[in-house]
C-alpha cells in the first residue's frame, strides 16, 4: 500500500484548522505558512512517500 502525501496541501489544511481553532494567532499562522511553502518551493521537497 502506497501513500503519496504532498507538503502544500498538507500544510495549508494544517494552517486552516489553526486558524479556526486560534483565530487570535492569524498573523503567525499566515508568516509560518508563507515561510513554509516558500522553502517548500525553493528545496524542492514537495512530496514523501510512505
Amino acid at each position: 500500500m502506497n501513500l503519496h502525501l504532498s507538503m502544500g496541501p498538507l500544510v495549508s489544511l494544517i494552517a486552516g484548522i489553526l486558524i479556526l481553532v486560534m483565530p487570535r494567532l492569524l498573523n503567525y499562522i499566515v508568516a509560518i505558512y508563507l515561510i513554509v511553502i516558500g522553502l517548500i518551493g525553493l528545496f524542492g521537497t514537495g512530496a514523501f512517500h510512505l
